[in-house]
């Protein structure tokens, strides 16, 4: 077997084109070309071969690119050029990248972004248990009745099901912290509304060990070495666990 040959779909996804599930997909519509013939899933491939997905050829990334960025609220975690204030726009990384998961237009804070589609699956799947804290501020004053409910899970009749347990802790008087391990669509806000209470402000500050800090608002920031360490760690022990 030549050396340094890769799975296309592994090729795919660490050229930041796709996860390898959706590169399948690509290949199975017949919209990935290696050499000018179409994919076949599975199929291996080394440095030589050119790869195309709907005719445009696919460079390999020279690194892995993980950006911390402090979303501000009004931006949209699109590629989507169609979005104005797409988040890839506003960024203007000199390379293809793209947000792990989403923080919606009226939320602030912090976001990852990526060219590794695997790493993306990895910490964003929700079977995986991954930490993401919030700060929240609310219209009216928070009760310890609503912070029980918080916590314990809630239905979300809308979505079909009943959030997980999660922690939940009081920071002011119309405010308050929650650490979640599932991302449903505005999932907070929707939590919020059925105790009948109207989020103001949401603000994410941590997802696993990687903290906002003090990075300003529109900043981005690489990954520390420390970083990146603990963070392998614990994708690594999930990994093992399953």
């Amino acid at each position: 077997m030549e050396e340094n040959q890769a799975r296309i779909n592994k090729f795919l996804s660490e050229a930041g084109v796709c996860s390898r599930r959706e590169a399948d997909r690509l290949i199975e519509q017949r919209r990935v070309t290696v050499n000018g013939r179409v994919a076949v899933t599975g199929e291996r491939i080394t440095a030589k071969d050119c790869v195309c997905v709907d005719n445009k050829v696919i460079q390999r990334n020279r690194k892995p690119v993980l950006l911390v960025f402090h979303k501000p609220k009004g931006i949209v975690c699109t590629t989507s050029k169609k979005e104005r204030n797409n988040i890839i726009d506003y960024i203007g990384y000199p390379e293809r990248i793209y947000p792990m998961g989403r923080l919606d237009k009226d939320s602030q804070g912090l976001i990852l972004l990526t060219n590794q589609g695997d790493l993306v699956n990895q910490i964003m799947r929700a079977g995986n248990m991954h930490e993401k804290e919030y700060e929240v501020t609310v219209d009216r004053p928070v009760t310890s009745a609503f912070l029980r409910g918080m916590a314990q899970g809630v239905p979300l009749e809308e979505l079909q099901v009943v959030t997980r347990p999660c922690q939940v802790r009081q920071i002011g008087k119309n405010s308050f912290c929650i650490i979640l391990t599932q991302g449903y669509n505005r999932q907070i806000r929707r939590m919020c509304e059925y105790f009948g209470y109207r989020v103001t402000r949401l603000n994410r500050i941590r997802i696993m060990n990687i903290r906002l800090g003090s990075l300003k608002e529109g900043a981005y920031r690489e990954l520390t070495p420390e970083e990146w360490s603990t963070l392998k760690k614990l994708l690594d022990r999930k990994g093992k666990g399953k």
